[in-house]
């Protein structure tokens, strides 16, 4: 079998040091959106090395997503890249991310979950610098075809979403070549570039990145409830319910509970077609 579930779980933590620095985090946020408009005093804080902070979502891409090309190659898993599919993803900020930084980042295989047709893997990466934990970063990787196995379930639990109107609801439109810009934060698949290659994926144009998507709608939260101040941030997970193309434009829900929000994403173009779901952030 290509994934050996308990030699995976098993195998030893792959470690790497990463760093980054003020221009890792501009290239981030511009791959977001961010800096319109320009002078902006609230985009500033996404774009400007004086003023900067950084939106927790940068953990995805730090070290050019070391955690998940470590956990694809960890002992007993052998896949079909081709039959990846990323499912979820959720970050915990153990304290804020620092504007230059450096840390070890160490991945690992969490769980193997055997869904029948498909099989889910969990990688796990932590980030920790001399000062202690940064955040800890759960990606979701559905994997089809490699179900079946004899495995557990894991969870399915869906987040319901409220019986009352969303108390704010922002578009977010996508730029044509901002598929383009956030591959260069480290995800270079063809699938959001090549026309031809996602042609053979089944697409008749490239997609956005799924964890541009997600950026896109932390920092919505951030400047529509949290006031713009990204150190209230605990915690933030979503599910990928559908894809996005550049050019598109993202309509974000949002609704405010205690220490929470809650939000869905969908693609205003195509009929609020859905692209995030059972997607909360959890704050100070």
């Amino acid at each position: 079998m290509p994934i050996d579930a308990a030699r995976a779980i098993a195998a030893e933590p792959r470690s790497a040091e990463i760093t980054w620095d003020h221009k890792d985090i501009q290239l981030y946020h511009l791959g977001l959106g961010a800096g319109t408009p320009a002078t902006d005093p609230h985009e500033l804080r996404y774009t400007l090395e004086s003023r900067l902070r950084v939106l927790p979502s940068f953990a995805t891409v730090a070290g050019a997503g070391m955690g998940v090309v470590g956990g694809l190659s960890a002992p007993g898993i052998d896949i079909d890249l081709s039959a990846v599919l990323h499912g979820g993803q959720t970050i915990t900020l153990h304290r804020p991310i620092p504007v230059r930084g450096r840390a070890t980042s160490t991945s690992r295989v969490a769980a193997v979950y055997d869904k029948g047709k498909a099989a889910i893997l969990v990688l796990r990466s932590e980030a920790a610098d001399d000062d202690g934990p940064l955040w800890t970063s759960d990606a979701q990787i559905f994997v089809r075809g490699e179900g079946g196995f004899g495995g557990e379930r894991g969870p399915s639990a869906r987040v319901e979403q409220p019986e009352r109107e969303p108390d704010k609801v922002v578009e977010r439109a996508i730029r044509e070549d901002q598929a383009l810009l956030y591959r260069l934060s480290g995800d270079w698949n063809p699938l959001h570039a090549d026309p031809e290659f996602a042609e053979l994926a089944g697409f008749d144009r490239p997609i956005l990145h799924g964890l541009c998507t997600y950026g896109m709608t932390l920092k919505a939260v951030v400047d529509t409830l949290l006031g713009g101040d990204v150190s209230r941030v605990r915690s933030y997970a979503t599910r990928f319910a559908g894809v996005v193309f550049p050019g598109e434009t993202l309509r974000i829900r949002m609704w405010a509970g205690e220490n929470r929000v809650q939000a869905s994403v969908t693609a205003v173009e195509r009929d609020d077609a859905p692209v995030l779901a059972d997607t909360l952030v959890d704050h100070t």
